[in-house]
């Protein structure tokens, strides 16, 4: 399966697998007509779609996908059902499409029923986790966001993150202020906004990187905890990662 990222919107991606016979899989796609042309450009074959959560901005496109190709299956949470999909699908059950087996798993924080769907080694997470950074708590708690973290973390660290948006840089500049000694944040950050100045993307991510540059994911980190004890006491990784996410709320 090729991996392929479709801009959409300001700072959208729609991400597609693509088999060798030109069938693929669409995930979560916001507008119908970036997609519909790269449909028509390359002569692929929509076989599903897969959606992780309710925002217009991941879902629009479906009407008319599914309009113009009426077999097609489209896989999300329950709180997707009036968005056009045909099956609900929640945590622990696993799909078939194409030969690919994809298991399903919550990760609620974004959205109260937002899921991922994960097939060795693609993670498609929507908007829980960002390159160097996590979604906005628009529905769920800072608790359930650090659950869906550690949902993650357990994956293989060769597991390929395809995040929905291009946030990266914007979230280094976070990461930056918050430890601003940190080599491998620096790194990171350089390299990103090289990227960036030339218009070429920064996603998709490695998980074994990320666990490097992410914030989110290093709440346990020493370097991370004395920084937040410059300010409060916080004993539970909870506690700080809901700390960062009000500092990120507020940068």
């Amino acid at each position: 399966m090729n991996l392929i990222s479709i801009p959409a919107f300001q700072d959208n991606y729609i991400w597609v697998l693509v088999d060798g016979e030109r069938r693929c899989i669409i995930v979560d796609p916001g507008e119908a007509a970036p997609i519909m042309k790269a449909i028509d450009e390359n002569g692929w074959q929509p076989e599903a779609i897969l959606l992780t959560h309710h925002h217009n901005d991941h879902v629009g496109g479906v009407p008319a996908l599914r309009a113009r190709f009426p077999e097609l299956k489209v896989y999300g949470p329950a709180e997707t059902q009036n968005k056009g999909t045909t099956q609900v699908v929640e945590e622990g059950e696993n799909i078939l499409i194409l030969g690919w087996e994809f298991s399903v798993f919550a990760t609620p924080g974004h959205t109260s029923g937002h899921i991922c769907f994960f097939s060795f080694p693609y993670l498609f997470c929507g908007d829980t986790l960002f390159s160097g950074g996590c979604g906005r708590l628009f529905e769920g708690t800072a608790e359930q966001m650090y659950q869906s973290f550690q949902k993650i973390n357990a994956l293989p660290e060769e597991t390929i993150i395809c995040c929905a948006h291009e946030y990266t840089l914007a979230n280094m500049k976070f990461a930056k202020s918050i430890l601003p000694e940190d080599p491998a944040i620096n790194d990171y950050y350089h390299k990103v906004n090289e990227l960036r100045a030339k218009k070429q993307k920064t996603l998709p991510v490695i998980l074994k990187n990320e666990r490097k540059i992410n914030l989110f994911l290093r709440v346990n980190d020493i370097d991370l905890i004395d920084k937040i004890n410059q300010e409060t006491k916080l004993q539970q990784p909870e506690q700080r990662f809901a700390w960062l996410r009000s500092k990120k709320d507020n940068f």
